[in-house]
């Protein structure tokens, strides 16, 4: 039985679950019919990204990526800001206190893990721009299929303006959205990026009224967890595959998808509803 299919009463008790203790958490986890909802909230500090919420961040990521009952994962943010990436606030007072493991172990300790989670989960993911999404922040959007940006958000690859390397995949997702020279372009100069340039530079996958932002999100994330979720995230996988891999290499692998999808009980499912001339009922399995 598909979360669609759950009763009012299991259903409730899935929300509750991922709910319970988060209130005033830095990281929630909601999941409603199919659709689980990560939110940065750190409103009073923008979104940005402290150890402790990276560390909260890292497992909740896994959590959705491993959670039978997530089918689309939506990652959005609290109040004006969607992420601001690091807590410069904390960093600094690291740098100050000479705590140089913790500094320079986040990125191999939290970043590349989140973002390796957010990108290869067999399952869409979009994220919901509410806000500016600047530096690590930026990058984790980027890591995502689908981004829906507010018309008031924008992006800033913002890590050489604090002299730093760029991270959290960005050099690998960035240039695959906007050419390898408009990547250097941003990230030697950074800037924001609002949102129309957004979408003319294909950082946007679409731009909605900020009012519109929520809505827009529930419906799309809606229709991709009604889906064929194995065939979803076997898509998502070979896209990304045939991204660094050669023609024969990504064929190799569209035949192996191929296969483990046709096993599944949602194509049996759609090709039985297509000779009845009916619309599918995806289970995800």
């Amino acid at each position: 039985m598909s979360v669609h299919d759950s009763p009012p009463d299991v259903a409730a008790s899935t929300r509750a679950s991922a709910e319970s203790g988060t209130e005033a958490s830095a990281v929630q986890y909601d999941v409603t019919n199919g659709v689980a909802t990560i939110r940065l909230n750190r409103p009073e500090a923008m979104n940005s990204l402290d150890i402790a919420t990276k560390e909260l961040l890292r497992d909740t990521v896994q959590k959705a990526a491993s959670d039978a009952a997530a089918r689309c994962v939506v990652l959005t943010g609290t109040g004006r800001a969607f992420c601001t990436g690091q807590d410069l606030k904390e960093h600094i007072a690291l740098l100050e206190s000479g705590s140089s493991e913790e500094l320079f172990t986040t990125v191999e300790k939290h970043y590349n893990p989140i973002v390796s989670a957010l990108a290869s989960m067999p399952k869409p993911v979009i994220a919901a721009v509410n806000g500016v999404a600047a530096g690590a922040g930026a990058s984790l959007a980027f890591a995502c299929d689908i981004r829906v940006v507010a018309d008031t958000a924008g992006f800033n690859l913002a890590f050489a303006n604090v002299a730093l390397s760029c991270d959290t995949g960005s050099s690998y997702t960035l240039q695959r959205l906007v050419g390898p020279a408009k990547a250097l372009d941003l990230l030697y100069f950074p800037r924001t990026v609002k949102a129309e340039e957004a979408l003319t530079l294909g950082l946007a996958s679409q731009v909605v009224p900020a009012d519109q932002l929520d809505a827009t999100v529930a419906e799309l994330a809606g229709r991709l967890a009604a889906g064929p979720t194995v065939a979803l995230g076997a898509i998502r996988r070979s896209v990304a595959y045939a991204a660094s891999h050669t023609f024969e290499e990504a064929l190799a692998l569209e035949g192996q998808m191929m296969t483990e999808t046709g096993a599944t009980a949602d194509h049996r499912a759609a090709v039985e509803a297509f000779v009845a001339k009916q619309k599918p009922v995806f289970e995800g399995r």
